[in-house]
């Protein structure tokens, strides 16, 4: 499995690289070799040959300093989901993949535009415990994650939520969606890091890659008694 951490020096709020760590690890438990290859501005990759991609958070200063490298990718990159590519993007990433990000001075962050979606900057930051449910496998699953951010995201009609708020502000404080969804590309503002604190997504994820590859999908089981723990407490804490 390879694995390609986008801009892993500049984008990595709240520790955002244990998304990259939690995917490897449950891969290699697993038997899985895995590779992780760390893409920083002017690095080359070829995005053909990567079966997950992970986008981190970032301020606007550090989205301003990658978005002229990103644009340089954009094909590739396009080309790579449409060919079911699994993307992982958070946070500043996620507002990255959309048509634009607007600041409070009304300046204008063009984005790669592979997502229907934009992002305008609040006056208000959104910050919190977040638990949200969405659907893996036709499943309800509940995910619980930390956001801290002013952007509010809003979706086009060709983008599906990744899923609801249960409690949070997600997407914009408004429409009660968190995150989004395309093919198999995932956006969340759910920091935590997001990955560790849900097993269950990652391995969705990991079945996904797989299947790509055209590999069986059906992962061996793990013990995730610990992380099921502390993400019930979380549950019964914010849910009460």
């Amino acid at each position: 499995m390879k694995v390609c951490h986008l801009y892993p020096e500049l984008l990595n709020l709240y520790g955002d690289r244990g998304n990259v760590m939690a995917f490897a690890r449950r891969c290699r438990w697993r038997g899985l070799g895995v590779e992780v290859l760390p893409v920083n501005p002017g690095d080359p990759v070829d995005f053909r040959e990567v079966d997950f991609l992970f986008l981190g958070g970032g301020s606007d200063r550090e989205q301003n300093l990658i978005a002229r490298d990103l644009e340089k990718r954009r094909d590739l990159l396009q080309a790579a989901v449409e060919d079911g590519l699994v993307v992982l993007a958070i946070c500043g990433g996620y507002q990255l993949l959309g048509r634009y990000y607007r600041t409070l001075e009304g300046r204008v962050i063009p984005g790669l535009g592979l997502l229907d979606l934009y992002t305008e900057a609040g006056r208000k930051r959104m910050i919190g415990n977040v638990v949200i449910e969405l659907e893996i496998e036709g499943e309800p699953v509940r995910v619980v994650g930390f956001e801290n951010h002013a952007g509010r995201t809003f979706l086009g009609p060709q983008v599906s939520p990744l899923g609801r708020v249960l409690v949070g502000c997600g997407n914009n404080g408004e429409d009660g969606t968190e995150g989004a969804r395309c093919r198999n590309v995932f956006c969340s503002y759910l920091h935590g890091p997001l990955l560790p604190k849900n097993p269950r997504l990652v391995d969705y994820l990991i079945s996904l890659a797989l299947a790509r590859r055209g590999l069986p999908a059906d992962l061996a089981p793990l013990d995730d008694s610990l992380e099921n723990a502390a993400a019930e407490v979380m549950l019964r804490r914010l849910l009460k």
